[in-house]
């Protein structure tokens, strides 16, 4: 990959610069010291990634990486110094379009750097997401009927209340919280969210949502059943799947897919479950996860939307599901809302 570098530190754009020569897999496309120099550089030469600093002078990461991923749809990992004190600069960046986080390799004394490993894997990750996204979905072998059981006991949970389901990547924490900061206070309706994100940021990612829509974003534990009223989100890098007993559980397997966790996945054992159709969104995102297994609750009854051009961050998940004729509703992020909310209150 050529990778583009965005850091106002001398130091720290010599230690990204060492990691990327050092494997012989990536190149220095260029460097920027700040955010306007960046996004004119990503507009005359733009690269395969961007590893983007949050903290600058001028324009800061978040606002370089909105301008960046509107302008040319460049993936972009955010490398900041420590990125549990800029949390809340992460998802918005995230909302913007970025993909992931990870802290800055530090340039020792002796010229080692430390860190090296933790980027290299983000950045071969980024690299086979993008692989991916240019080849379709990765997924549509897991579509066949499988029994999710994880050895849980049956229940006798009627899951009579309605149940929402979304599926989101690039750009998704914004989209997600559009979405469940005008769904009714008082709404009975179970909420669960599927968001491409790692599972260290999972935790803050339920604390960002619940502020940003002011309702309590629960993450999942194996074994959760749905709840009437609540707002859940997958929290683990393994795939979610509801069992044959009715609760929640994460599977490790398929490897080989690396939208983790993956919405088909989730969708798809969602379709094959008792809980009771209800409304399915697939939002903004890199792509085509998620398209298949919309197409499969679509079979079952369930209305199912995606999330128009003009409003995503990245019409690529949308897309996919539109072209495959799994979604019923192609709209803005408000509309799909308004949508979903007065079609559980006839």
């Amino acid at each position: 990959m050529r990778i583009g570098v965005v850091n106002d530190s001398i130091l720290a754009r010599e230690a990204l610069k060492r990691v990327i020569e050092a494997s012989e897999d990536h190149d220095v496309a260029w460097t920027a010291a700040d955010g306007f120099r960046a996004i004119e550089l990503a507009r005359t030469d733009r690269p395969d990634l961007i590893l983007m600093d949050l903290i600058m002078p001028g324009i800061n990461g978040v606002e370089t990486t909105r301008r960046i991923t509107a302008e040319t749809n460049c993936p972009i990992l955010i490398v900041t110094a420590t990125v549990r004190k800029t949390v809340g600069m992460v998802y918005e960046a995230m909302g913007y379009g970025a993909l992931d986080a990870v802290d800055t390799p530090v340039l020792g004394a002796r010229g080692e750097i430390d860190g090296a490993r933790p980027l290299l894997t983000k950045i071969d990750t980024i690299a086979r997401l993008v692989g991916a996204s240019l080849k379709g979905s990765a997924s549509r072998h897991l579509l066949e009927s499988r029994s999710f059981d994880e050895g849980f006991e049956a229940t006798n949970e009627a899951f009579d209340f309605d149940f929402v389901l979304i599926g989101a990547s690039t750009g998704g924490p914004n989209a997600i919280a559009t979405i469940l900061e005008r769904f009714p206070r008082d709404w009975r309706g179970c909420t669960v969210v599927v968001q491409h994100v790692d599972l260290a940021f999972a935790p803050g990612l339920a604390r960002w949502l619940a502020d940003r829509s002011g309702r309590e974003v629960k993450l999942i534990e194996r074994g959760d059943l749905p709840r009437a009223g609540a707002t859940l989100l997958a929290g683990t890098n393994d795939h979610l799947v509801v069992t044959s007993s009715g609760r929640f559980a994460y599977e490790a397997e398929p490897q080989s897919v690396y939208y983790r966790p993956s919405v088909d996945v989730f969708f798809a054992s969602a379709a094959a479950s008792r809980m009771k159709p209800g409304a399915a969104a697939i939002l903004t995102g890199m792509g085509a996860d998620g398209a298949r297994g919309l197409l499969e609750l679509k079979k079952k009854g369930w209305r199912t939307f995606a999330q128009n051009k003009e409003s995503s961050i990245i019409w690529g998940m949308p897309r996919a599901a539109t072209e495959l004729g799994a979604a019923e509703t192609v709209a803005s992020l408000e509309e799909i809302a308004a949508a979903i909310v007065a079609g559980f209150s006839r």
